[in-house]
């Protein structure tokens, strides 16, 4: 008991004594503590910095005033320099306002040079950017007189500007043309060079002839001047001859700026005058680049880092071309990567103060302190003190200028303090557990910590470690562990301490953990979680998957609570998707601590898709395939499917393959089959005993190789027409049936007892008809023909042999004794005398109407009637009578398919040249109207309702009679259906 008495009393003596010396070092800590502690000020700032300026010498305002203003507290004092030499504030030549110079009658010798200014107040004093002052001027040209010149019609010339001295080197150039303001407008035969000045003509015309004068102006002094007049005499010629075209202007290799507007200049002297054409050499002209309606300027506006390369101009005409190339440059100014900002640092600490910019070139890094050269490249100080404080400047500089980032260094000295960062006054921690009891006085120099519970001073130990930085870490906490903690922490500017009571509550455990489930996609799986707490908390339980926490306000189709159970986690997961499959951890949580614990759902289903599709060897009728194996969702892959998609149709279909059954563990095959010369997608899809899964990614398209057509037209015949022809007809292979470029077909016939057949080539794919002229062929003359269709890959075969007739001659007389009997309002009978010629078979009857006349009931129409007698040729006038058989209507994809079977016209009948389809709402007598002359066509699927499609044929004597078939937007059990219904 003696023992624990007087170490009680060398614990209470050693912390009174601690609390004295703290009481002492107040005053000192007080005096000391560090200005950014007590002082808001701060070091100067600049809001407005000097640029370049350029001062006309002809200028009437006499003083020229350059910009400096900088924000800080207290108010700052500035000074100039020039030069590196301080500028006399007291001499009448220069006044201050604010912080801006002002020069007075400026001198261009004694004022031009690099200006900068300097801020400061008792924080420190920066540095502005450099900003040169320079005098312009444009002088007039000289006095003398200039000769004329004399150019032949034709040739091409140069008038020289020949600019007076000047400065900057901003000039504009124009031309003036026998008077002022009268000036030349530059079009492909003239140009104007903004370059030099000079004037250049293509090839020079009568209409050139006058007196020219060069106008220069410069915008940043706003003059302009002009040069005496340059006789300009076309000299006539009686034929101008032509030259190839000859370069005269040309641009040169240059460095731009990145995000400048960069010209290029390009003009050709020739005869004819040239066009000029621009490219990028091995790559894309920029986006940003515009060339001029002359041809002869390019323009790159905002130009960029991938813009650089080489450019060509290229001038021809058509007695020869000429080229030239030169190279741009894309250099950077100054760019800030990284750069300094306001810090403060603890006494006796160390700095690193990152400063890191790009451009092109790269730019090189040095530092200000307080306006003066300080450092070069990277800045590290180490154990600062308050002489480090400042305003220091970070310049990163290439050759195209320099940046600057400004910032203030403040040094902390401080006793240690909670006022700002008490410890917590109550902490929580779980039996069994682990907690880390926070002290983070503010503090400068970093103190020294320590730490005692009740009046028991702690060391590290297996359990208890003090941190670097002042926390307190205790493992494995006992009920014993529960008490007062108190920090204590020092430096060299003084002491202070901190309390906070740990309390010990019972741990959080899980005592039904989740279990591994497996299940069939669809299926529903229970994962199941109950925990034991410390009843005086609130426990919650969070679920995740995969690492990520459910959220059961967006996940709630599938995932849901069990809230009919207490003190229960339990996760319902419904329908379960393959995307579900996975690790599911249940958290029971407090605010002391937490338990968690684990399971693994698969959900068995489909397979997922195949991976890395890739086309090789392609041919004509066949490519072969390559995969890799995709997920088989716990399920083998039984076997898998390719399927193509073509211009043809939207649908993908199932592709015939070798082998024709492709087995699971296989991941290549081919596809065979394939319209040659078509363009093709391909995909695989997987196939297990659950299902068939996704389908991998569309391959990238591809075109087969192109082979000689197999098929023949169909539907050869014809006959009729105008006299001396002969009409043949078939109808056109569709693109499918092409198989090659060059595609058309080969019509070949002869008279049917001749023995050489004539063959006609017709490179029209579209077209189904030739007419062949022959004013020797003989009238009705049978003749033997049939059609095949080529490629560039050869022909294919011939169609079946039709036999069909040359036209017939015209009767050359009219019939005689036409007669006219009236049978009722509406009917008449014609009667007439027959042609002897024997080619007539038949007579056309046709009318005019003269004049109706109307009375109380009754109307009667007087007709005026004419009599031919026509023949075969002529019969053809008369529309079909037959309607087109429709044979089929297939969905496919967004669309119906409509087929129907060739209309062969009767022997009175015009021939079939094509065919008509109205696409209508059911009920409607509007619709939209197509024309074809195919047996087929696609319509859309109705969006709503029923909708009927008319076809009916067309020929030279009108529409005929009219087949309908009525389709539906309704999803339907099968592809193809039948409706020759006829009206």
């Amino acid at each position: 008991k003696w023992e624990e008495k007087w170490h009680m009393i060398f614990i209470i003596d050693k912390y009174r004594s601690f609390l004295s010396e703290i009481e002492k070092s107040r005053a000192y800590i007080q005096m000391k503590v560090s200005i950014s502690e007590e002082d808001k000020g701060f070091g100067p700032i600049f809001e407005e910095q000097p640029i370049n300026t350029i001062y006309p010498e002809e200028s009437p305002e006499g003083k020229v005033s350059l910009n400096c203003r900088a924000r800080a507290s207290p108010f700052p004092v500035y000074k100039w320099r020039m030069n590196n030499g301080d500028i006399d504030l007291t001499s009448d030549r220069y006044s201050m306002v604010g912080g801006n110079l002002v020069i007075n009658n400026p001198d261009k010798q004694k004022d031009a040079g690099i200006y900068y200014c300097l801020a400061s107040n008792n924080y420190g004093m920066v540095r502005s950017t450099e900003a040169t002052l320079s005098f312009g001027y444009l002088d007039p040209f000289p006095p003398e007189e200039r000769p004329e010149v004399r150019v032949k019609e034709g040739k091409g010339m140069v008038l020289l500007c020949d600019p007076p001295y000047h400065f900057p080197d901003d000039l504009s150039y124009r031309w003036l043309l026998n008077e002022f303001p009268v000036f030349i407008t530059m079009d492909k035969r003239r140009f104007v060079s903004q370059t030099n000045g000079n004037l250049y003509i293509a090839n020079v015309e009568a209409s050139d002839k006058g007196n020219y004068s060069c106008f220069v102006s410069s915008p940043s002094i706003t003059k302009s001047v002009f040069s005496k007049f340059i006789p300009l005499i076309p000299l006539p010629e009686r034929t101008t001859k032509p030259y190839p075209a000859d370069i005269v202007v040309q641009f040169k290799d240059i460095y731009a700026l990145m995000g400048q507007n960069v010209t290029l200049e390009c003009f050709a002297l020739g005869n004819p005058v040239p066009d000029i054409r621009w490219r990028k050499v091995l790559e894309p002209m920029p986006s940003t680049a515009e060339i001029s309606t002359s041809g002869a300027v390019l323009k790159i506006f905002n130009i960029q880092l991938e813009d650089e390369g080489t450019y060509e101009c290229e001038a021809e005409n058509n007695r020869g071309k000429d080229k030239h190339q030169a190279r741009i440059y894309v250099q950077a100014f100054p760019e800030w990567v990284e750069h300094i900002n306001d810090t403060e640092v603890d006494i006796g600490s160390d700095l690193y103060w990152p400063c890191v910019a790009t451009g092109k070139p790269i730019p090189t890094i040095r530092w200000l302190k307080n306006g003066y050269a300080y450092h070069k490249g990277e800045l590290r100080l180490y154990d600062v003190t308050f002489e480090n404080a400042g305003m220091y400047q970070c310049i990163a500089e290439n050759t195209h200028g320099a940046i600057y980032a400004n910032a203030e260094l403040k040094i902390l000295a401080l006793a240690p303090t909670f006022e700002m960062n008490p410890m917590k006054k109550k902490i929580l921690a779980a039996k069994g557990g682990r907690v880390i009891i926070e002290c983070k006085p503010k503090a400068a120099p970093k103190p020294k910590f320590s730490w005692s519970k009740g009046t028991e001073w702690l060391v590290n130990s297996s359990r208890i470690l003090i941190w670097e930085d002042g926390s307190l870490e205790i493992n494995n906490i006992t009920r014993n562990d529960g008490g007062i903690y108190t920090c204590f922490a020092e430096n060299n500017r003084g002491r202070a301490n901190n309390t906070g009571t740990l309390v010990i509550t019972d741990p959080t455990r899980i005592i039904l953990a989740p279990i591994n489930a497996d299940i069939t996609v669809g299926e529903n799986a229970t994962m199941q979680c109950a925990a034991s707490f410390d009843p005086a908390l609130d426990l919650t339980f969070i679920w995740s998957f995969n690492g990520y926490v459910i959220d059961f306000n967006k996940e709630n189709i599938h995932y849901q609570r069990n809230f009919m159970l207490d003190s229960n986690g339990e996760l319902l997961i419904r329908n379960a998707q393959l995307k579900h499959a996975g690790r599911y951890t249940c958290t029971a949580q407090t605010i002391v601590d937490n338990s968690s614990a684990s399971a693994d759902l698969v959900v068995r289903g489909p397979p997922g898709p195949p991976g890395g599709l890739r086309i090789e060897d392609i041919r004509a009728t066949s490519v072969a395939l390559t995969w890799s194996r995709g997920s088989d969702n716990h399920s083998p892959i039984s076997k898998y499917t390719i399927q193509t998609k073509t211009i043809l149709s939207d649908d993908w279909k199932d592709a015939k393959t070798d082998p024709p059954i492709i087995e699971g563990n296989m991941e290549a095959a081919r596809a065979v089959d394939l319209i040659p010369w078509m363009e093709y997608e391909f995909r695989v899809v997987a196939t297990n005993t659950l299902g068939i899964g996704e389908p991998s990614i569309p391959s990238n398209k591809i075109k087969t190789d192109g082979a000689a057509p197999n098929v023949a037209p169909s539907d050869v015949g014809g006959g009729g027409g105008s006299n001396r022809e002969l009409t043949i007809t078939w109808v056109p292979l569709s693109r499918e049936y092409h198989y090659g470029n060059n595609f058309g077909y080969i019509v070949a016939f002869k008279p049917f007892d001749g023995e050489e057949w004539k063959k006609v080539t017709v490179t029209n794919p579209d077209t189904g008809r030739y007419v062949h002229k022959d004013e020797t062929m003989r009238p009705s003359t049978a003749f033997q023909v049939k059609v095949k269709a080529f490629n560039n890959k050869g022909d294919g075969p011939y169609s079946l042999t039709a036999v069909i007739n040359s036209a017939q001659d015209a009767p050359s007389e009219a019939p005689t004794e036409v007669g006219v009997k009236v049978l009722s309002s509406s009917e008449i009978s014609v009667h007439w005398e027959h042609v002897v010629e024997k080619i007539v078979e038949s007579y056309q009857v046709s009318s005019i109407l003269i004049k109706l006349y109307t009375f109380i009931h009754k109307q009667f129409a007087e007709l005026k009637l004419d009599m031919l007698a026509v023949t075969c040729i002529l019969l053809l006038s008369t529309a079909p009578s037959q309607p087109p058989r429709i044979i089929s209507s297939v969905r496919s994809g967004s669309r119906y398919i409509i087929t129907w079977d060739h209309v062969v016209a009767l022997s009175n009948e015009s021939t079939v040249t094509g065919y008509k389809v109205l696409y209508r709402p059911d009920g409607q007598h509007d619709g939209k109207l197509y024309s074809t002359h195919k047996h087929s066509i696609e319509v859309p699927i109705p969006r709503d309702g029923e909708y009927v499609v008319e076809v009916r044929a067309h020929s030279d004597g009108g529409d005929g009679v009219v087949s309908q078939v009525k389709i539906s937007g309704k999803p339907l059990n099968f592809d193809t259906f039948f409706s020759p219904c006829m009206i």
